[in-house]
């Protein structure tokens, strides 16, 4: 659900992040991903590494929480 939560928000918010910005989050989710193998219980940790990009993604492209009712 992370890695699709991650994509999702990304296209939504191409536009308004602009390429500066979207790139630096793929940058450190790729960092993420090439740095499984070399931490501790890594392959693990990633999708909670990815769940955090996703909550400042959220938080900066919709400029605060999202409201679930």
């Amino acid at each position: 659900i992370a890695q699709v939560a991650f994509l999702a928000v990304i296209l939504v918010g191409a536009g308004e992040l602009g390429l500066k910005k979207t790139s630096m989050f793929f940058l450190l989710w790729a960092a993420g991903f090439a740095a499984r193998p070399y931490v501790p219980l890594g392959p693990a940790l990633f999708t909670t590494y990815v769940a955090i990009l996703d909550i400042a993604l959220v938080l900066i492209v919709f400029r605060g929480d999202i409201r679930i009712r």
